[in-house]
C-alpha cells in the first residue's frame, strides 16, 4: 500500500492509513507471536520492508517509505531484544516484484531503472524468505536482506 504525493500534500489520514497497514501491521503480528516464538526456543521472523524503507523513494511517497523504514528498525531493535531468546528476526527489502500490486504500472520502465533491467519474481523473495526462516541462516538475526536486482548497489 502506498501513497505517491509530496509531503506538503499528503494528508494526514493518508499518513496514518499507510502506518496502519504497512508498520503497525508488523508491530501487531509480532507482538502477538512473541510468547510462541520465544517457547519455541528457535523461532524466526521474517519482516518484509522494502528498498524504499532503506533509500527513501524519490520526493513522494514519504508515507510508505517512512513506515517501511520503521518496518526495518523494529526488525533491528526486536532482533536484538531476542537474540538470547532463541529466536532470530530479520527483514527482506524487494523493489518492484511481478504482483498484481503493481497493476497497469509500466514494467518496461521498471525494468529500465533497475541494473538487472527487469522486475522480480515472487520465487526470488520466498527463495529469499525461505533461507531467512531456515537453519541455514541459524547465526543471522538483525539483517537486512536486499532483493532488488542491483537498484540499491548504485
Amino acid at each position: 500500500m502506498g501513497d505517491s504525493d509530496p509531503i506538503e500534500e499528503t494528508s494526514y489520514d493518508t499518513w496514518r492509513r499507510v502506518g496502519a497497514v504497512t508498520d503497525t501491521s508488523v508491530f501487531l503480528g509480532t507482538k502477538a507471536a512473541a510468547s510462541a516464538l520465544k517457547a519455541s526456543g528457535h523461532g524466526a521472523v521474517v519482516n518484509t520492508s522494502s528498498i524504499f524503507g532503506i533509500s527513501g523513494e524519490s520526493g513522494t511517497g514519504l508515507a510508505y517509505a517512512a513506515a517501511k523504514g520503521a518496518v526495518r528498525t523494529l526488525t533491528k531493535n526486536t532482533a536484538l531484544g531476542w537474540a538470547t531468546e532463541g529466536v532470530r528476526v530479520n527483514s527482506i527489502h524487494p523493489r518492484f516484484i511481478e504482483t498484481p500490486i503493481l497493476g497497469d504500472t509500466d514494467r518496461t520502465m521498471l525494468a529500465a531503472a533497475a541494473p538487472m533491467q527487469r522486475v522480480g519474481q515472487p520465487e526470488e523473495i520466498a527463495a529469499g524468505i525461505l533461507f531467512l526462516a531456515s537453519d541455514d541462516a541459524s547465526f543471522v538475526t538483525g539483517a537486512e536482506l536486499v532483493i532488488d536486482g542491483g537498484f540499491t548497489a548504485r
